[in-house]
Formats: C-alpha cells, structure tokens, sequence
C-alpha cells in the first residue's frame, strides 16, 4: 500500500473532495505542505474552503481531470470502477488509497492518535473530546464528521503529536486505522447493506478492539449488548464507562435543566471526583459525556479542565440544532437517522420546552429503512405529529418495493398522527398550516431534510 510521508510532501488528488471527511483530510495535508487537487460534483463552503487555502478543485469528474505529475489518487466507498476518473487513474498505474486508508497514513505520523467510533455518538464524542483537549492547551488536530463551530469547520490542524478522529465501521473502513487510543460508545445494527446482522457488526468492531497495541487503551460503554463479543481477547488497557453498572467511570445524581441538559456527579471507580454540567440535551449526551471523560482522565487532566470543556461544547451543526422561530413555534434540526438515535432525539425533546411535539423525517436510504421498518415506526410514534418525505436514496437505488408512505402506515397504526408528502413544498405548506405558537419541530434525517426547516423561517 502507498506509504504517507509528512517529510516528503506530495501532489495528492482527491475524488469527491467536498465530502466531509475527505475535505477535511485534504485540509490537513495542505497544512503539511501538501499539493493538493480533487474533484467535485458542485462548489460548496468546504470546496470554497479549501480553494482559499490553495487546493486546486475542479467541478465535474472527468478522466482529463487525472493529470501527469499525480502522485496518489484518494477515493471513497461511493466511487466505483466505473468513474471516469478512477478508471482513468487505474489505467495510469497511479497508486490509490480509499479514504480510510489514507486516514491510517496520516495517523501513523502522530504519537498520539486517537479514534472515536460506535454506531451512534461518533460526531457528538469527537467534538467533545475536542473542546476538552483544547481546553487542556494540548493543541490537537481534529479531523470530525460534522460542522463544529468552536473550530470554524470539521478540522483543526494543531502543532503538537495528538491526533483526534471519528473512526467509521461502514465497510470496515476503521480497520486500516492506526489508532493508540480508541473509544467504542455503543455497537447496534445498522449499515445493513454492507453487514449481513449484529453479529457481523460486533465482529467487525472485536478486530477493531484488537488493532490496539498493547500499550494502547480501549474506552468502551458497557452498556451494549454485544460488549462482551466486543471485548474478547483484548489484552490493552480498557477503561469502561457505564450508565447503569458498575464501570471505572458512571455518573451519579444526575439532573436536567429547562432545555433538557444534563448535570451529573462524576464517580472514578466509585470514588466522586466533581461535577459536570452540559449545555446539549439528552440522556444519551451524559453518555458520551463520560467516554470523552475517560479520555481526558487517560491523559492526566483534571477534573475541572474536563468539567470546562465540556461545558463550553453546546453542539455541532445538525446535532440537536437550534434553527429559530416559526410564529412562536421553535425549530431544531437534528441528524438522527437510526431508531436509536431517534429515541435519543425525541427523549431530549421531551425535556425541552414545547406544547406539541412535531417531527419532519426523512428516512435514509431504502436498505435501512426496510431493514429497520417496525424499529423506526415504535421510535417515531413517540411524537404528537410525524410528517415523512421520501427516502433519501444516497448510494442506493429503490429495487426493495417499499416507501416512506409504507412507514406511515406503520406509525398510524400505532396511534400517532401521521402524513406523508412527495415534495418538500408540499411539507412546508402543511406545517406552515398546522404547526402552532408554543409548538417544537424538529426536521430529522441524513438527507437534506434540514432544508424544510430553513425554508420556513426565511417565509
């Protein structure tokens, strides 16, 4: 495989540039000195991004746009053989790193990396791992799954030799990672057009676990069923955590505020060690609160160092967002897309402040959806109102014969009100006609769903 040298800066051209990650990780090697070009489907603010630092961005993939003097093409999971330019770099015997790949390159040029997985939590945990060692002045670079405002953007790159990431389980891209710390927040089913079931899963992230070196560290939530899968035959250090059985890190009196954020005692082993008070809602945040503590304390910061990190974190973009009023009626957009993470969701909401409680989805993708369909309804029907769009197809094609109008049925059925839309414009008239002073929407999903929100409040 292509070897990754900071010392010998390169000429490195990224295929779908734009994305989140691959921006991010483009961002990191201009930093080092890198030259760096790539391609996109269209300009975007991370495509902007990048051009002002001095990346060379062309819109449209085209095979002209694989030029002499390319030293390694970068691709992710969505490219397939049949891309122009791909095929045109195969055929030019140019060498090639899937995204992850190149991930574990850059790690391997740190002493200290560190990666952030699970199902669920991934962006949320990175981010507050971040505001904790930026906190500590460790000056990190992090290279995170999401908008993060305290970084202007989805990375930093810093001057010392810790490295932060989210590490992804989808098509085991974490297994070319390279990580010296690794934390696991939680294994469920999901991605199921690449993992055949849960079990498949929690092997996935067992030969993840045993990537650790020995002197490396696992954090991980025990509160998982597959934990005991997840663990086996790791020889590591592991420090766990746990909301509700005895664990090195588990919190204690835990309370909320008028929006839903928790503050909670934290236990070390037992032992009381200070009080953390969080600025996002929800249950499930005091969970990943305690991973990004385990972290810090790992490293040797103290309690109040950790305590003010995290309370200066209040969220990434599409993570429980506020998005503004609606003729009295607040706006959230959140990205949750798994009927886990929409129980998480919804749990916080009911904490918040509202009269009636309305949720705009959009399923992602139709593999998920099928897969997941009595799942999905039981979360959903937790709200007053649901109102679904179509499925977001991403990398998938509609061959599995089902509709967001099938998951209607199956939310009506269990006694929540429920409609479905074909068109955006369609969603807006309705809630713009139904949604009332006092009321919380919360538009939901992968997709562009997040759009219906920001419509209504320009109007």
């Amino acid at each position: 495989m292509y070897q990754i040298d900071f010392k010998k800066p390169l000429h490195l051209h990224f295929i779908g540039i734009g994305g989140i990650s691959m921006s991010g990780l483009a961002e990191i090697l201009l930093g080092e000195g890198f030259h760096i070009s790539g391609s996109d489907a269209h300009e975007s603010a991370l495509t902007d991004r990048l051009e002002k630092k001095g990346a060379k961005i062309v819109y449209g993939q085209k095979a002209e746009n694989i030029t002499d003097g390319i030293d390694c093409v970068i691709y992710t999971a969505a490219i397939h053989p049949d891309n122009p330019e791909f095929a045109a770099a195969k055929n030019a015997g140019i060498p090639m790193l899937t995204r992850a790949q190149l991930l574990g390159e850059i790690m391997k040029n740190y002493d200290l990396p560190i990666a952030v997985s699970g199902t669920h939590g991934k962006t949320t945990t990175t981010s507050m791992c971040a505001h904790i060692l930026m906190r500590a002045n460790m000056d990190p670079t992090v290279s995170v799954g999401g908008i993060l405002p305290a970084i202007h953007g989805n990375i930093r790159v810093g001057e010392s030799e810790t490295f932060l990431t989210e590490a992804c389980e989808y098509t085991d891209s974490f297994l070319s990672l390279y990580p010296k710390i690794e934390i696991i927040l939680n294994v469920d089913a999901d991605h199921l057009d690449y993992f055949k079931n849960i079990d498949n899963i929690a092997k996935s992230f067992h030969t993840y676990a045993k990537l650790l070196p020995e002197d490396g560290t696992l954090i991980i939530n025990k509160d998982f069923e597959k934990y005991p899968v997840v663990t086996e035959g790791v020889t590591c250090e592991m420090l766990t955590t746990s909301m509700k059985e005895d664990a090195d890190y588990t919190p204690a009196n835990i309370s909320y505020n008028e929006y839903g954020c928790g503050s909670f005692d934290v236990l070390e082993r037992g032992r009381d060690i200070g009080r953390v008070s969080l600025n996002v809602p929800g249950v499930h945040n005091i969970s990943n609160a305690l991973a990004a503590i385990a972290l810090g304390r790992k490293l040797g910061l103290g309690m109040d160092t950790i305590a003010e990190g995290l309370e200066d974190f209040r969220g990434t973009n599409r993570r429980f967002e506020y998005k503004g009023k609606m003729n009295g009626a607040t706006i959230i957009d959140d990205y949750a897309h798994h009927p886990t993470e929409i129980k998480a969701t919804l749990r916080a909401a009911h904490n918040y402040p509202h009269r009636e409680l309305w949720v705009a989805f959009q399923p992602h993708t139709y593999t998920r959806t099928k897969a997941l369909m009595p799942e999905f309804a039981e979360a959903l029907s937790s709200a007053d109102h649901v109102v679904l769009a179509d499925i977001f197809a991403a990398r998938e094609t509609d061959t599995l014969g089902i509709s967001s109008d099938t998951l209607r049925g199956e939310i009506a059925k269990l006694g929540t009100d429920a409609h479905y839309f074909k068109s955006f414009a369609e969603i807006e008239d309705f809630l713009r006609a139904n949604v009332k002073e006092g009321d919380l929407l919360i538009t939901m999903g992968a997709g562009n769903i997040n759009q219906v929100g920001e419509d209504l409040l320009k109007k």
